[in-house]
């Protein structure tokens, strides 16, 4: 059975993701309050994207030679009785990671076949979990499939950044989608959207059905939406 799955993002007025250059307080005081309220989601499983997951591990490569053979591409799961998982969308197997735990979740590396051997042989060094989502390219809905049924899951949460939360969208695989609106507006430059896919690649637009909208503290609203095929309570 599908997870239930919600998109949680945090947004500037005029829909931006991006916050570089915000004022430290403030960019603190958001970034606690959107992780308060995803709390609320009881999730079992977290996703963000590599860009996000760099900033997360804090590592800027991995040891190469690790490989002594080719590794088969068959899914490796170093635990799956973990409490919390964090999923990174990594095709290509960049993230260099230190542990096998990102923020308390045990790490589930999701890669395509075309990921190097090292990079399959240091995730097992250190005890990290990973899947193949496809040959070259992530296809989610085999990627929730093989969460649901490996590990069981039943609420995902993903957080971003906005190419992940985007692709989820348009994949018609979100069921909730949860936007913390912030009392700033940040118009500068290529800031990017808070959900985003190539231009060419939008099936349809999203329409969705407001189910609450909360006034925070400090001036921002909490905006939780159904999607219309929706049918989960």
């Amino acid at each position: 059975m599908k997870p239930y799955i919600i998109c949680h993002m945090m947004s500037s007025i005029d829909g931006h993701a991006l916050t570089d250059g915000w004022d430290r307080t403030f960019k603190k005081n958001a970034g606690a309050l959107y992780e308060t309220l995803a709390e609320e989601f009881r999730f079992d499983a977290w996703i963000c994207g590599r860009v996000t997951m760099q900033e997360i591990s804090h590592g800027d490569d991995y040891p190469r030679g690790l490989a002594s053979a080719p590794i088969p591409r068959t899914h490796h799961f170093a635990k799956r009785d973990a409490r919390l998982f964090a999923v990174s969308i990594d095709p290509h197997g960049k993230v260099a990671w230190k542990t096998s735990e990102a923020l308390g979740a045990h790490i589930v590396e999701v890669v395509t076949e075309a990921v190097a051997d090292d990079y399959l042989a240091y995730l097992q060094s250190i005890g990290i979990s990973y899947v193949f989502g496809g040959k070259t390219e992530i296809d989610l809905a085999l990627v929730v499939a093989i969460l649901a049924d490996e590990l069981g899951l039943k609420r995902i949460v993903v957080e971003g950044g906005p190419t992940v939360s985007g692709s989820f969208v348009n994949a018609g695989l979100a069921d909730e989608i949860s936007v913390l609106l912030l009392p700033i507006v940040d118009g500068r430059g290529e800031h990017p959207a808070s959900f985003e896919v190539p231009k060419e690649a939008w099936t349809a637009p999203t329409y969705l059905s407001l189910t609450s909208a909360e006034v925070q503290d400090g001036g921002g609203v909490w905006l939780r939406y159904k999607t219309k095929s929706d049918s989960a309570a």
